[in-house]
């Protein structure tokens, strides 16, 4: 086990939102943002910024590291940038007021055709319907998720109509 395996999260945690040099076996070297370590595998995600705003994502396993360099600290420009990678399209187009809007508005059709309909977590942005299926922000058929694959379908397809009709 090396090093880089023994450290605990809290060490890891260290190296995110930082451009860093990873040795690995076999004397390769890959250099990249560090947008998370994973505790089971000590496993490295990095992010390399191309040109067109594109985004090339590695993963070093956690096995194969033998050592691990910072290069360069990150901006609160730079955390932003990496926060924002994997983040759906829909949400970043979106204010809060507007998700809270968008939110009531597909509860309040929901409920208009009877279907069951509750708020869910902390701050209410979730929305559960019929206790088997949620709606996250930004309340689109692609934010829907559940485990029944049926009542997923429905409610999707119900989602998109009710998004082209007030289109």
């Amino acid at each position: 086990m090396s090093d880089w395996q023994r450290k605990s999260p809290l060490e890891w945690e260290a190296y995110v939102n930082k451009m860093v040099r990873v040795a690995v076996i076999e004397k390769h070297e890959y250099e990249g943002w560090v947008l998370t370590v994973d505790p089971v595998s000590a496993s490295i995600v990095l992010a390399t910024f191309l040109e067109n705003e594109k985004v090339s994502i590695s993963f070093v396993l956690g096995h194969a590291v033998q050592g691990v360099k910072i290069l360069e600290e990150g901006d609160e420009e730079m955390k932003q940038r990496l926060s924002s990678i994997f983040a759906p399209e829909e949400s970043k187009a979106y204010s809060p007021e507007e998700l809270e809007r968008r939110k009531n508005n597909l509860k309040t059709w929901l409920e208009t055709n009877h279907i069951p309909v509750t708020e869910q977590g902390d701050s209410g942005r979730t929305l559960c319907v019929a206790g088997g299926l949620t709606i996250d922000p930004p309340y689109g058929p692609e934010a829907c998720s559940s485990s029944n694959e049926i009542i997923l379908s429905r409610v999707q397809g119900l989602v998109q109509r009710y998004l082209e009709q007030q289109q």
